[in-house]
Order: C-alpha cells, then structure tokens, then sequence
C-alpha cells in the first residue's frame, strides 16, 4: 500500500562462543598439574631413602631452620649427617692427630676419646701439676690451648653441636666467693672462647655445663687430680631438638626416642 514502511528481514547466523570460551584451559592446567604430581611420587618412590628423607623433611619444616632432616643450607635434596660409624672414623682420627704430634706424647695417657650415648666424647684429663688449665684458674695452659686447636681442626669438619663440660675434684676451693662451681663452670667457658676464635660458629656450640666434683671419675678417690677434666663432647645429630622439644613439654618423636635407645644400647 502506497505510504507503508517495507519489511525488513534479519538473518544470524549461528557461530560459536571462541571455542567454547576459556574452560578448557582450567581443565588442562588441573590435568597437567596431576600428572605432575604422578611423576613425582613415582620419582619419590624410586629413590633412596636419604633423598626421601630430605623431602620429607621439608613439608615438616618449611621455614628452613635446619632441625629436620632435608632444610640445612648442606644442598638440594642432600644434608650433613653424622651417623654412628662416622663417629667411630673422628674417634680414630683424632686418635690419630696425638700420636702424630710429638709435643702430645707426654700426654697421650691424660686424653681420653670414646663414644657414648650423647656422642663421641674427649675428656682432657688434668694432672697435679695442672696440664691443660693452671692450678685453680680457669685460663687454659699453653699445652691446653694447642691441644684445643688441635682438636678444632677436626671439629670444624663436622655440622654436628658440641657441648662443653668442665669438672673438678671434691678439694674445697680457696676462696668462700668462688668454689667449684664457678671453676668447673668457667674453664669450660674458657674452652669454649678458644674454640670460637679458631672460628666456630657459636650456634653450635649448644651446652656449657659445670659440674664442679658431682662427677667424679674416681668416685673412691674424690681428690684425685684426675677428677679434673675438660670434657668436650661432639653431640648425635638430632639430640638438641629432642631435649628442646621435652623441655617445652612436647613428647619426643618415636623416632627420636628409638635413636635414643640405639646410642644407649651401642654405647655399652
């Protein structure tokens, strides 16, 4: 009819939504990510106990603050441990090392090196003219100071924490201000200082302990110039997180506790 608007007719064409939009990519990613974590347990399962050992040992400590096996600075997947043959070889070593200086001769019979249940331990044995510290004084000898130097180099080697006792006879001290107590406590202390300059890291050295005559190695004779000694002990990997964790009120690890009794049961 004259005056009417035409009609228009539109025609879509049917496509699709950019290839189904971005949902398949979400999908990919998850599938690509299970594979992955296929592949490393199957990697996880075929490898030594040591590596998995240090894997697991990071998930149990993330922070990186060395305590579990695995998150030591020592390398990937790789961490320093002391067992207990390797302790057997230090034995031998520094056995070693005073026989082959001339000066320690003299002295072989006042060093004794031998393993316990905390670890391998050396006690330096005084005499009654006094050999490693000066008689009722904690500064060490220049004899004691060598022989620390000596054993510094070995120690130096190791990741393992040292502890430092020092002992004395039941013989009163001189002084009312000061008894044995504080000598124990302060030639061990001495030990310590000489270790440390000789570059120690002083975070390994965990204990520094006095024990004044409450240990007597000739309990039948407790005046005894032998009863005076410098110990210094080359701690199990692992024992200071155990006692850390029973002094805050934790029960030490299963683990831990069977490694316990092994070191008891060997030290005999």
């Amino acid at each position: 009819m004259p005056g009417s608007r035409p009609i228009i007719i539109i025609k879509k064409k049917g496509g699709h939504g950019g290839h189904h939009g971005g949902a398949w990519k979400v999908a990919y990613a998850d599938f690509v990510t299970a594979m992955m974590a296929l592949f490393i347990v199957l990697w996880l399962l075929s490898a030594s106990e040591k590596v998995q050992k240090a894997v697991g040992g990071y998930f149990l400590d993330p922070t990186g603050k060395g305590r579990q096996t695995g998150t030591t600075n020592a390398g990937s997947g790789e961490t320093l441990t002391l067992k207990r043959e390797d302790l057997k070889d230090l034995k031998e070593k520094l056995e070693e090392v005073v026989r082959q200086i001339p000066e320690f001769q003299s002295m072989k019979n006042q060093i004794r090196i031998m393993l316990t249940a905390e670890g391998l331990r050396v006690d330096l044995i005084e005499t009654e003219r006094g050999l490693f510290f000066e008689t009722g004084n904690p500064k060490p000898t220049e004899a004691g100071t060598e022989l620390l130097k000596a054993l510094a180099a070995e120690l130096l080697k190791l990741p393992n924490k040292i502890a430092i006792e020092g002992h004395t006879d039941s013989q009163p001290y001189g002084r009312s201000d000061y008894s044995n107590w504080e000598l124990s406590t302060d030639r061990a202390n001495a030990a310590r200082r000489v270790l440390a300059g000789l570059g120690m890291d002083e975070n390994r050295i965990s204990q520094v302990r006095g024990f004044a005559d409450q240990r007597l190695m000739k309990k039948d004779d407790p005046t005894n110039p032998s009863n005076r000694r410098i110990s210094i002990i080359v701690r199990n990997i692992g024992l200071d997180h155990q006692e850390e964790m029973m002094a805050d009120g934790q029960p030490a690890s299963k683990e831990g506790q069977e490694s316990a009794v092994k070191q008891v049961q060997g030290s005999h």
